[in-house]
This record gives C-alpha cells, sequence and structure tokens, in this order.
C-alpha cells in the first residue's frame, strides 16, 4: 500500500514520556494509511540529551503492512496524523520527517537504529503495539523492550527502562543501520514548537 497525503501542518505537542489515550477514527485511520515501499523494518528511535549524554525518549518505527511508530508515552501531537494509543499511522515521509524534525533540537539529537526484518516479524511487532495500549508515564523504553523481546530474534535484546541502555542493546543485533539527526533549533520547548508548526511539506 503507497498513499501519500499532503497537509498543512497544524499545533504539534511534542517530546516527552507523558501518558496519553488517543482514539483516531477508523475512517482517518484508513484515509491515512501508508507503507514505505522496500523491505520490512523496525527502527528504534532514540532521544539523546546534547548536554548531558543521557537518553531522554524512546519510539519504535514498525514498517509492516502499515508503516507506524510506536511512541509510547509520548506527547507528539498533530491533527492530521492519526493515533490510536501511543500508535502513530499514516507515516508517509512527510509526517515521518515532521516527527524526527520535532525531536531534533540544539538540546537533543535522534538516533536512529535501522533493522531489516522478515515481514512476519515486523506485522507481529505491529501488533503487540497495537494490543498493548498507552503505556504509562516514564515506561517509553520498558514497553518497547517488552514489545521487542517477544520478537523472534530480538530475544537478546532484554528488559530496559533507561533509552540509551535499550538504544545500546538493539545496537549490537547484526545488521543494524545507525543514523543521527541533529538540528539547531533552539533548546527551549516553545521555539520548538513554533519551528514544527513552520515545517513545509515536501512535493511529491
Amino acid at each position: 500500500m503507497r498513499k501519500v497525503v499532503l497537509w498543512c501542518l497544524l499545533p504539534i505537542a511534542l517530546m516527552g514520556c507523558g501518558a496519553k489515550s488517543e482514539w483516531a477514527s477508523d475512517e482517518h485511520v484508513a484515509r491515512m494509511a501508508y507503507r514505505e515501499p522496500g523491505p520490512a523494518t523496525l527502527t528504534l528511535v532514540t532521544m539523546i540529551n546534547n548536554r548531558s549524554g543521557s537518553g531522554a525518549h524512546t519510539g519504535l518505527v514498525i514498517n509492516a503492512s502499515q508503516r507506524v511508530i510506536w511512541d509510547p508515552a509520548g506527547t507528539f501531537k498533530h491533527a492530521r496524523i492519526p493515533e490510536r494509543n501511543d500508535v502513530i499511522y499514516g507515516v508517509n515521509p512527510e509526517a515521518y520527517n515532521v516527527y524526527k524534525s520535532a525531536h531534533a533540537r540544539e538540546t537533543y539529537h535522534v538516533v536512529m537504529q535501522e533493522i531489516e526484518v522478515a515481514p512476519e516479524v515486523a506485522e507481529k511487532a505491529f501488533a503487540l503495539a497495537r494490543a498493548n495500549g498507552p503505556a504509562a508515564q516514564a515506561q517509553c523504553s520498558a514497553s518497547t523492550s517488552r514489545i521487542l523481546s517477544q520478537l523472534p530474534g530480538f530475544e537478546s535484546v532484554g528488559s530496559h527502562l533507561f533509552p540509551k541502555k535499550l538504544m545500546t542493546a538493539f545496537g549490537k543485533l547484526p545488521g543494524v543501520k545507525t543514523d543521527k539527526i541533529f538540528e539547531n533549533d533552539a533548546g527551549d520547548k516553545a521555539t520548538a514548537f513554533k519551528a514544527a508548526q513552520n515545517y513545509k511539506p515536501q512535493t511529491f
């Protein structure tokens, strides 16, 4: 399935581990459904504090029958991007860039660790994320490692409460490709919100 929907960006709430419960309509989820062409993949997303070097948040991008983002206890929100209990749908290239750009700023950078998996493994991760329900506050890494440890080939990841420890464990898996995203947006959240709202949509 490949569908790209363009929109003008509306206000966004972004990063942090805070409990939430959202339930987008069936119509919204179906209309925005998107799968990235190519192999099935899992991408662990870790937000790192540039000042302390500590991990701040964990997410998991799942490219299965749809590409979604498992964003446990996160506060990323966009009126045009559907979400159901920490699972963000409609992750086309534009939405994906909005998510990454919203988290990368002067005080934080984003580490992306991608690994190719069998389609059935990605589909199981998608199912586990949907079944998990909204994660409790400060449980972003714990809930993500719990999902990963139930997948074939990921048993060695183990259970982790802290984003950086999960990032290190995930990085030891064979075949992981790592990328880092740095941006120069001002470090305060209010300025980051404004920068995200001014993001210009890509042309497809």
